[in-house]
């Protein structure tokens, strides 16, 4: 696995380094947000530890700036800022996890890892159509149980990990409404301190990206989400 550190503080960096990479993780570092995004392209990693205060630009807009320039790898933001509110703005820019410093060793090597297994997964893609999962179709989607994949009329989609794992959820009920708190198990099931409406955030962005699939992902007020077709 090789990961992208993004981090200004040297001795954090070499201490990260020097531990992660005796556990087996390829480590490569950057201390600058204006170099953040060529470090990114050069290192094709596939994990990113990000920092939130960084010289030159902020993590915050590092994390902008990356997915629109489309670099889809995994983000584990690593900030000493722990308010509730400054975790779902960098879920909602882009994020996929969140961990406040201090934080232990052994958690960030499993949530590193776990967000590695979920992107594998995501990129999985099936030998045919017919190789696609044992779960029921609905609305053209499919999600394979062993990849953890989702596919439309056996096309892959281009899902991040945390959005892949809610329409999974939702795909195993289908036109049953799930709440808040079981999809906040699923999609961070590592995160203990991220709150119910950290959900939101990612309903937000999976609905515009099955909009146009016949689809609809509908928000039922006090009951959950579920999913509805158009047809």
């Amino acid at each position: 696995m090789k990961l992208l550190l993004i981090e200004d503080n040297l001795a954090m960096q070499a201490s990260l380094q020097r531990s992660l990479q005796r556990r087996g993780i390829a480590v490569a570092l950057c201390g600058d947000g204006r170099q953040a995004l060529d470090a990114w392209a050069a290192s094709a990693p596939d994990v990113v530890l990000l920092d939130l205060t960084l010289p030159g630009l902020d993590g915050l807009q590092v994390l902008q700036k990356a997915r629109q320039a489309g670099f889809a790898a995994p983000v584990i933001i690593l900030t000493a800022r722990g308010t509730v509110g400054d975790r779902v703005l960098g879920l909602k820019t882009g994020a996929d996890d969140y961990l406040p410093k201090p934080f232990d060793l052994d958690e960030l090597e499993a949530r590193v890892r776990a967000l590695h297994r979920r992107s594998q997964s995501g990129a999985a893609t099936p030998g045919s159509a017919a190789g696609v999962g044992t779960l029921p179709a609905f609305g053209g989607l499919r999600a394979d149980p062993d990849s953890g994949a989702v596919y439309f009329e056996g096309r892959a989609l281009d899902l991040a990990p945390r959005e892949a794992a809610l329409l999974r959820a939702l795909l195993e009920r289908p036109g049953r409404a799930i709440a808040k708190e079981q999809l906040l198990e699923r999609v961070f099931p590592h995160a203990d301190e991220i709150q119910p409406d950290a959900v939101e955030v990612v309903v937000y962005r999976l609905r515009k990206k099955i909009a146009h699939l016949g689809v609809e992902l509908v928000t039922l007020r006090g009951l959950g989400y579920l999913l509805k077709s158009l047809e």
